[in-house]
């Protein structure tokens, strides 16, 4: 037993050993031969990347590699034409304006509209464009017409009257010179008659021509008065009459008819504490100009001039007009006619702006007034010029370049430009026709001449 227990370390010691030798073959000369290839990779993955970015910081500053989605031009020639842009707003040659009506007599703060014509609608001369609630004039002109007829009639009844009393009076009359006629003959028997018979024929002689006489002057008198009775009732039935044709006009200019062939423009005026148009049921004041009436036959720009600008204008120049409304609507235009006087600059008073006015050749139904516009005016031309757009053109502390497209990027190439417009400029050298630029040389990095 004792030398049993004495062999047990030596036994766990052989047991020990061949546990480590099994662990020991399992790790294969395969396995090993992977971990170094993995190595190696990783280490030329480092070597890679460092190489491509030592390359690309040793690229040259004047090209830049190319970008998706990069907008290009081709360079090509073409007539140039050197423009003027101007900016204004276009009106009628030929306008009438319509106001709320004033009415005689009438103390109104305001009136209502209660049929109104659509801004834009084609009128005829004639037409209704726009009536105003008019009951009150209308009452108004009904009581004045009952007051003038009252008088007209007053007036008729007078005449009558006076036409009666004049008759009674014209057959007193008669009656008195027939009496005075007979004394004068019974006079004329005194000389045979006794002397008592012949006092009493002049006694009746004398009665008659006095009785005349009287009748005659009561006759004028009372003519003059009735004829006064008569002219003050007429007088009074004048005035009823002004006043009544006066109500009557008032309710005939509560409604407003065409005075011209044209379109209708609303007028943007102050309503309610704010600006806007009227509409049916708003309240106008009279005498404000709310609508218009426009020719649009015969259509005009004003414009405004920068003082810089006047020595290239003169009139008569041809332009050409677009309409911000509608990008695709075009008319030609003449310089007509430029203010000798400006105003003052938004930006300065020292820079002066002048008003000119531009012709509009030929209409449109949709040319309008007060659309805002852009007067091209044509200031030089080049035929068959080598242009790019005006963006494609930078400038560097050595002068004007472009940005080439080379390869897979974009080169650097100085250039030499001529005449520009708003939109193109000429290239004199650096660039051939055909050469495909950057379309804005603006927004690439990079600022160094070319080499």
């Amino acid at each position: 037993m004792k030398s049993e227990c004495d062999n047990r370390p030596a036994r766990k010691a052989v047991a020990t050993h061949s546990r480590w030798r099994r662990h020991r073959n399992t790790r294969t000369p395969r396995t090993e031969l992977g971990a170094g290839a993995a190595r190696a990779v990783a280490l030329g993955f480092v070597l890679l990347s460092a190489a491509f970015l030592f390359h690309i910081l040793r690229s040259p500053v004047n090209s830049v590699s190319g970008q998706e989605n990069v907008s290009t031009v081709k360079v090509q020639r073409a007539d140039f034409q050197r423009v003027l842009r101007l900016t204004g707003t276009t009106e009628a040659l030929h306008s009438l304006p319509i106001l709320a009506p004033k009415l005689a007599g009438a103390q109104l703060g305001s009136m209502v509209i209660t049929a109104l014509t659509p801004a834009g609608t084609h009128v005829k001369r004639g037409d209704v464009l726009v009536e105003f609630d008019r009951q009150q004039q209308y009452k108004d002109f009904l009581d004045k017409q009952a007051a003038y007829l009252a008088l007209v009639d007053q007036v008729a009844q007078k005449v009558a009257a006076e036409q009666a009393a004049r008759a009674q009076d014209d057959a007193a009359l008669k009656q008195a010179e027939d009496a005075l006629a007979t004394a004068r003959l019974e006079v004329q028997k005194n000389e045979i008659l006794s002397r008592i018979d012949a006092e009493i024929n002049d006694e009746k002689l004398q009665e008659a021509e006095a009785t005349l006489g009287q009748l005659r002057h009561t006759y004028a008198l009372k003519r003059q008065a009735a004829a006064a009775g008569i002219r003050s009732l007429q007088i009074q039935q004048n005035r009823a009459r002004q006043t009544m044709l006066y109500a009557q006009a008032n309710a005939r200019k509560m409604v407003i008819h065409s005075p011209m062939d044209g379109i209708v423009v609303l007028n943007n005026i102050w309503l309610n504490g704010r600006m806007g148009h009227v509409q049916e049921g708003t309240e106008v004041r009279p005498g404000v100009a709310f609508m218009r009436v426009v020719d649009t036959s015969q259509m005009d720009v004003r414009a405004k001039i920068n003082q810089e600008d006047l020595p290239f204008l003169g009139v008569g120049q041809t332009a050409a007009v677009h309409l911000d409304a509608y990008p695709g609507l075009s008319f030609s235009g003449l310089l007509q006619q430029v203010a000798p006087l400006g105003d003052a600059g938004e930006f300065s008073k020292k820079v002066r702006t002048f008003d000119g006015i531009f012709s509009i050749q030929g209409s449109d139904p949709r040319l309008m007034p007060d659309l805002s516009a852009a007067v091209d005016v044509r200031l030089d031309s080049e035929k068959n010029a080598l242009i790019v757009p005006v963006e494609s053109v930078a400038t560097g502390k050595d002068g004007p370049y472009v940005w080439l497209k080379s390869g897979m990027g974009f080169v650097k190439q100085p250039v030499r430009t001529g005449q520009e417009n708003d939109l193109d400029i000429v290239i004199e050298s650096g660039l051939s026709p055909g050469a495909i630029i950057r379309k804005y040389a603006g927004q690439l990095e990079g600022s160094s001449s070319a080499p």
